[in-house]
């Protein structure tokens, strides 16, 4: 007879452990949950202690938020092209590695890898910042159909729902920290 396994919900003691840390540590600690841009963690570090992940993410996203239109347009231009000079190059985060591979970007046909390079330039022509959105969950056809249709937004309706969409990844990559026990 088997003994039953049990898992253990160890977040609660993650995020008190992260809480403890000195400003620069936890900064660390959240490396890459928003790309590139450690100022967010840097902002959202006197809101703890961090009782849940959705106090963490609601604190870093209260700082997105709050943020002059400069900084977030930096942190929108923070994030790479999808299946675009980075991935090529193989100079992507870990995480967006794993999120463009998990969304079957790293199989493109030829033909679809060209549609998709040419949606990302006519996104970033049209509004100065590349083409944002969550993968996770989504196929590479469902990607290049949201690119299409997002295009006909405007600049402010785009520049919110790029927000938007970082606070998504911003939730899974957390998720992902947390569930690890990390």
């Amino acid at each position: 007879m088997s003994t039953p396994t049990t898992t253990v919900d160890r977040s609660g003691e993650a995020l008190a452990e992260l809480s403890r840390l000195p400003q620069d540590a936890f900064v660390a600690r959240l490396e890459g949950i928003f790309e590139h841009s450690p100022w967010i963690a840097e902002r959202a570090w006197s809101a703890g202690p961090f009782t849940s992940i959705d106090a963490l993410h609601a604190a870093m996203c209260l700082v997105v938020d709050t943020a002059a239109p400069s900084e977030q347009l930096g942190l929108i231009c923070a994030h790479p092209e999808l299946a675009g000079k980075e991935a090529e190059a193989g100079t992507l985060t870990t995480a967006s590695t794993g999120e463009q591979r998990g969304a079957g970007l790293d199989q493109c046909s030829k033909e679809e890898l060209q549609r998709l390079r040419q949606l990302n330039k006519d996104y970033r022509a049209r509004f100065g910042f590349p083409f944002v959105v969550a993968v996770k969950g989504l196929t590479r056809h469902q990607i290049m159909d949201r690119v299409e249709a997002r295009l006909a937004n405007d600049r402010d309706i785009e520049f919110r729902t790029c927000l938007n969409e970082i606070g998504k990844i911003a939730r899974f990559r957390l998720d992902a920290m947390f569930a690890a026990g990390a």
